[in-house]
Order: structure tokens, then C-alpha cells, then sequence
């Protein structure tokens, strides 16, 4: 029966596109800091909205997690950084380069803070010999186009929006966190490197997800060294982080990256709720959180963890 198969087949269709995703999809790449950790890759989340592919900070490792989400490194359309500091953009030569290996077709876009031009052009220079071994079109369509922005709008596209929040990281340098909106329904905040700062509060508040750095050390160690109590000066502390969550009041909050200094998860979850009581998430790579009417947690790759309205 020809005509009830095509009939079979247009009703699948249409369910498939009735139940099709229709949110924010976030994927923490990698939640760690500096310290090379397998368990922890450099500073990478990953933002699927709409049709846009976005990345917010580009750390070391960051093409492996990509690989292993799922997600080519080639359909990444643009990348925002918070901050040029080593650790958010050790991966960033990695993504341009193997993008343009596997098939990119257009420039990798690329914006941040004062220095990200200078930090690309820098890149280019340094891996001059492969691209001018390239051919010409090639290279037109592979290359890597960085712009230093302001805090404001930074880049709107048919569905999503994303705007530049300065914000306060203890050192000299402009950084920035990111608010992403789609389509005026859901709304998200990647704090990067941010300590308490009222522009963040006032741009995060009410959002449906957070997605905040911070970091803790073992007491004692932090009160004899010089070098751990620097560490800890430029990030938020779990006190920190939760007063800045209880006047955002944000759906879901969620810690990444993470820093730890010989101290543990528990110690650093307990402090959080004894002044923070709502919904907060200890961030691991390749964690993903899909917001829709509701938001789910996945963990893994088996186990959603929803929090609903």
C-alpha cells in the first residue's frame, strides 16, 4: 500500500519535527585551570542555540572534547573569549588550524577583550609557513578573523544573541562574561573568569542557567603560601559564588571551570548551600544542560537529572 507509506512517513516527519530540540544545549568542554588534568581540560563550553555553534573560551584539549560531544570542529562558527590569558585560549591554534583541515568554509570568528586581535595575528604569524603552503582559496576561507570588542552587543544572528558584560577579575586587563539569548525565550550567563561584580548581577539576574567559575584551597595552605592566596585573589571564592547566586536567583547554577587547590568538592559544595539553598550543579567535562521548558542535567551518557518549572 504506496499510499499508506507515504502517509506513515509524512506523520513521522512531523512528529520528528514537532519533538525536535528547540532550546539551549550547553556542553562544559573542559572545566579545569591551569594545571594540566585528564580529568579536567582547559576552560571550554560549548553553546548550541538555534542554528549557531558557539564557543565560549577555547583551552587546552578543547578539539579532543569536541571530537568526543560529537560536534565537528569546522561547524563551530564563532568563539568569544572572556579573557587572553593563557588558560581560556591555549587551544585556540588548535581549533583554527584543524577547522580549516577538515573543511571549514568560511573564517573562524573570533572575539574577546583588548589583545584578542593581537593574540590572532600573533598566531599567524607563528604558523606563517603552513598557511602560505596553502592554496590561495583555501586560505581566504580558513583564515581566522579576531576583533577586540566592547562591553555591548557582540554578535546577533537569526535566533540568538550574544552580549559582552565586563566584568571583575582582580587584574588590570578587561574581561568579559557573555549573556546568550535565543529568540527572547531562553537566556543563559557564562560568568568566565568573574568574581562578585555588580554588572554581572544585573545582566545574569533571573537567567535560566549560570555557568560560574570558582575556586578553593585547603585553609591552612592558603594562609602559608604567597602563591596560593595570588591564585585564589583573581577568582570567586564558594562564598563568593554563592552570595553573587543569591541575588541573581538564576533556574540553575552550575560551577565551571573549577579550581582546587588541595581542597575537595564536598567542602566546596558545603559552603555553597550553607548560604546558597537552590539548584546548583558541580560542572565536569563534557556535562551537558539542555534548557527548554525544562532543564535537564546530563552527567552522562545515560542518567538526565531534570529540575522542572
Amino acid at each position: 500500500m504506496p499510499g499508506f507509506r507515504w502517509i506513515f512517513l509524512l506523520c513521522l516527519a512531523f512528529t520528528q519535527n514537532l519533538w525536535a530540540f528547540d532550546g539551549i544545549r550547553v556542553t562544559l568542554l573542559g572545566t579545569g585551570g591551569v594545571t594540566p588534568s585528564m580529568e579536567r581540560f582547559g576552560p571550554a563550553t560549548l553553546v548550541e542555540a538555534g542554528d549557531d555553534v558557539l564557543l565560549f573560551d577555547s583551552g587546552r584539549g578543547v578539539t579532543q572534547r569536541l571530537a568526543q560531544a560529537g560536534v565537528s570542529i569546522r561547524d563551530v562558527g564563532a568563539v568569544f573569549l572572556t579573557d587572553v590569558g593563557s588558560e581560556r585560549t591555549l587551544g585556540l591554534a588548535d581549533l583554527w588550524l584543524t577547522g580549516w583541515l577538515q573543511g571549514r568554509r568560511s573564517p573562524l570568528l573570533i572575539y574577546g577583550p583588548e589583545g584578542t586581535q593581537e593574540l590572532v595575528n600573533n598566531l599567524e604569524r607563528a604558523f606563517r609557513a603552513e598557511v602560505e603552503s596553502r592554496p590561495e582559496a583555501q586560505r581566504k576561507i580558513g583564515s581566522a578573523q579576531a576583533r577586540d570588542i566592547a562591553e555591548n552587543v557582540v554578535y546577533e544572528s537569526e535566533d540568538v544573541t550574544v552580549t559582552a558584560i565586563v566584568v571583575d577579575h582582580g587584574l588590570a586587563r578587561t574581561t568579559y562574561a557573555y549573556r546568550v539569548d535565543l529568540r527572547h525565550r531562553h537566556s543563559i550567563v557564562i560568568s568566565g573568569a568573574a568574581r562578585y561584580s555588580e554588572n554581572l548581577i544585573h545582566s545574569a539576574r533571573g537567567v535560566r542557567l549560570l555557568v560560574q567559575e570558582v575556586a578553593a584551597a585547603d585553609p591552612g595552605l592558603a594562609e602559608s603560601s604567597e602563591r596560593v592566596r595570588d591564585v585564589l585573589s583573581v577568582h570567586a571564592s564558594p562564598d563568593v559564588a554563592a552570595r553573587i547566586f543569591r541575588e541573581v536567583r538564576p533556574y540553575l547554577a552550575v560551577y565551571a571551570p573549577i579550581v582546587l587547590v588541595e581542597a575537595g568538592e564536598d567542602e566546596l559544595m558545603r559552603r555553597t548551600h550553607a548560604i546558597y539553598p537552590g539548584a546548583v550543579e558541580l560542572g565536569h567535562d563534557q556535562m551537558v544542560i539542555e534548557i527548554q521548558d525544562e532543564v535537564q542535567v546530563r552527567a552522562g551518557p545515560s542518567e538526565p537529572r531534570q529540575h522542572r518549572d
